[in-house]
């Protein structure tokens, strides 16, 4: 009789068993009362230019769902009562419990969404966006949201005259050293103008001067400009992200497919026919420096990304140098 009721009871276990992880669809059910991410502290977000090499921390505490996945956390910023219908992402990847960022870094992914030299009442969060184990499908926790007002600088400038365009660098530390991504022709030397000062320089051979000879190109496309008017150097590299992938125009061979820059909201972008298959973010063509993965964490050496025949407009956030998000939506 007792090898009956054990044999009973462990049948019961199983069947209990197997409907706790039953599935819906492609998802899995989730615990009844999971813990869900916390976002402890916020640090003071009245940012100031001679602060930025100061370290700002945000506190958060980690989601648990009720069995094993791979988690990755978002911290998200938001106007005010906007129910996050237009968030900017401040960080994004595997840490949960102590995400630091310099005050120039916070301030510069501030700027792009919000005005500066003025207070902006903002809502924070973070949301933990889970993958199963079994690769069949993920699920978005998000915490209780916090607020907080920020004070966001504007940032010095070097504007670029003659290249054909109206761009500019700029100075996030106010302290000499600008720089930034720009989109340059061989044809068209341009110059530096310091608009403050009135003032405007030249150089060549990385040597920066008052007045200076025009400074030319290496490539004609998108270049990182860095310039320090205290030093009088300057540094021009190309810089240029491109699709690659079977699903692309040349597959897995150069040329990539160059992606265009905004400076408002830090993003890279294309509108791009694929055919089914994967492809990668990269950078001058080379393997150094490439992205991929899933559309909410792209990781250096990543995986591919996959797409469906069809024309898109894919656009890439970048994150922290070597991980990002991107989107993309078909035509």
């Amino acid at each position: 009789m007792n090898k009956k009721i054990f044999i009973y009871l462990t049948f019961i276990g199983l069947i209990g068993l197997l409907f706790s992880c039953k599935k819906e669809g492609t998802m899995a059910v989730l615990s009844d009362n999971p813990t869900l991410p916390n976002l402890v502290t916020v640090p003071d977000l009245t940012l100031k230019r001679t602060s930025g090499t100061n370290m700002l921390e945000f506190v958060g505490t980690p989601v648990d769902p009720g069995f094993q996945a791979s988690v990755t956390y978002v911290l998200e910023a938001a106007a005010k009562g906007s129910s996050f219908a237009d968030p900017v992402t401040i960080y994004s990847g595997k840490q949960d419990l102590s995400i630091k960022m310099t005050v120039s870094d916070l301030n510069g992914i501030l700027l792009k969404k919000y005005p500066a030299d003025q207070v902006t009442s903002l809502d924070l969060r973070i949301r933990s966006v889970l993958s199963l184990s079994s690769g069949t499908g993920s699920y978005v926790y998000s915490s209780a949201t916090k607020s907080a007002d920020a004070t966001i600088y504007g940032l010095p400038k070097l504007d670029l005259i003659g290249s054909g365009i109206t761009q500019k660098i700029e100075s996030p530390l106010g302290n000499g050293t600008y720089t930034g991504f720009v989109k340059l022709d061989v044809a068209k030397a341009f110059t530096l103008k310091d608009p403050d000062a009135n003032v405007v320089y030249g150089g060549k051979g990385g040597v920066l001067s008052v007045n200076g000879s025009s400074l030319v190109a290496p490539v004609t496309g998108y270049c990182q400009l860095t310039a320090n008017t205290k030093a009088l150097t300057y540094k021009l590299d190309p810089y240029q992200i491109g699709l690659v992938g079977d699903a692309t125009p040349n597959g897995w061979n150069a040329p990539d497919q160059k992606m265009d820059y905004n400076a408002a909201t830090g993003t890279w972008s294309i509108k791009i026919t694929l055919v089914a298959g994967g492809f990668k973010f990269r950078l001058n063509d080379d393997w150094g420096w490439n992205v991929g993965g899933t559309t909410d964490n792209l990781t250096q050496n990543g995986a591919n990304c996959t797409a469906t025949a069809g024309t898109y407009t894919i656009t890439l956030t970048i994150i922290n140098g070597t991980t990002g998000t991107y989107t993309i939506v078909k035509s």
